[in-house]
């Protein structure tokens, strides 16, 4: 019994569990503090209405629509998530996201309303957007080694400056904001929409779904992703080996852009949200999908629970009291989750060291020390000189030549 409670604390999916968990049990007690300085009296009522959010309704059906909306809206997430996540594997850190989920929103838009494509297109044409922008940097990073977080955030506000241009000569007349996406370009639902009970539900929630597994999948069980991991690890020895480096960081963040690109048009072709081409910020969702990374314990599958309860909590915030705590005391809860989000491996860490600690005071007590990199033990007390000898052939003795004296 003891040996199977052991293991599961020492399986990285139970720790990357535990240390999110703690995470966000931490950044609501520190929600709940800073309420109870501000006003104590709404503070049980601020963090219950933060955590209930539109699960306080009463009609099932009025619940079943909002958490829809928020499964949709959860979507972006997961895939800026996912394309954190792969380029982290791998060694890089890819906060170029938000420049390549912005300029994905450009193209699919722009494809959608310009050219009147079908959605399917406009998908591909908004990944091959992300990928080249990823490709960018991957090319800057494998051979001027341009630190690929610099060239990353300069792109941010490039890809903005130019998505709003382009998409200026697609607006409605005096209206700051792009029109509707026409019915043949808007993913379809497949009557996803009718069973979840909103009319923005679309194939996007099970797609989502099946490419974070099949990112799993390559990460884990094939050989390109272990050749990935592998140069994350150290490119010299991944080169050595006979590995293409230089490929390999190309070919790991164009992948991640292409991630952030799929998921800008996975969102923004449900028409659920318009983009605004006077918008002076990078989308904010490119550096959310940093904390969904690691508070999912930089797992794909852990990706999907920690960016819908990411998107739910930020839901909650509305649902908050404007009467007794200012708009911006949800935003300032969330950001302190976030915030601890980073501090997921730490925890992990934290565990490991701690385990490794009572397993050397459990073999000292038992009067054994295990040999490092195997489970096998040696036994305290060696034995004795005398008993070493008796098991010693016996040597023949010489003559007086040298030679053996059976001779």
């Amino acid at each position: 019994m003891n040996n199977k409670r052991r293991s599961l604390v020492k399986n990285n999916a139970f720790q990357s569990i535990v240390a999110s968990l703690i995470c966000i049990v931490l950044g609501l007690v520190l929600g709940f503090i800073v309420l109870l300085i501000i006003k104590p009296s709404g503070a049980v009522g601020g963090i219950t209405a933060l955590l209930r959010s539109y699960f306080k309704y009463q009609d099932a059906k009025h619940v079943l629509e909002l958490f829809t909306q928020t499964m949709v809206k959860a979507v972006p997430l997961i895939m800026c998530s996912l394309s954190i996540l792969f380029c982290y594997k791998v060694g890089l850190f890819n906060i170029g996201a938000a420049g390549q989920y912005c300029i994905g929103i450009g193209i699919a838009i722009y494809a959608a309303i310009a050219w009147k494509l079908p959605w399917w297109l406009c998908m591909l044409m908004a990944l091959a957007g992300g990928a080249i922008l990823g490709c960018i940097v991957g090319l800057l990073k494998a051979y001027r080694n341009v630190n690929e977080v610099i060239s990353g955030i300069m792109l941010n506000w490039m890809s903005l400056y130019v998505v709003n241009i382009m998409l200026k000569t697609v607006k409605q007349p005096n209206i700051s904001e792009t029109r509707n996406i026409p019915f043949n370009s808007r993913i379809p639902s497949l009557g996803l929409d009718k069973l979840l009970g909103n009319k923005y539900a679309s194939i996007a929630i099970p797609l989502v779904i099946v490419i974070a597994v099949g990112i799993y999948i390559l990460l884990e069980k094939t050989r390109f992703g272990y050749e990935l991991k592998a140069t994350g690890f150290n490119k010299h020895a991944a080169k050595y080996a006979g590995m293409a480096e230089k490929r390999n960081i190309i070919v790991t963040l164009a992948i991640g852009g292409a991630l952030a690109g799929l998921g800008a048009a996975m969102f923004y072709l449900t028409n659920f949200q318009h983009w605004e081409t006077e918008a002076a910020t990078v989308p904010a969702m490119g550096f959310n999908g940093i904390a969904a990374a690691f508070l999912g314990g930089l797992n794909p599958i852990g990706c999907i629970f920690s960016s819908f309860f990411i998107q739910h909590i930020t839901e909650g915030g509305a649902y908050i009291d404007n009467m007794t705590y200012a708009p911006q005391m949800s935003d300032l809860i969330f950001a302190i989750i976030i915030y601890l989000c980073s501090f997921v491996l730490f925890i992990k860490s934290v565990m490991n060291r701690s385990m490794a600690k009572n397993e050397k005071k459990r073999a000292a007590l038992a009067g054994i020390d295990s040999v490092p990199g195997t489970g096998a033990a040696l036994v305290a007390d060696p034995p004795s000189d005398q008993d070493a000898s008796a098991d010693e052939p016996e040597t023949p003795p010489l003559s007086e030549d040298g030679k053996g004296g059976d001779e």
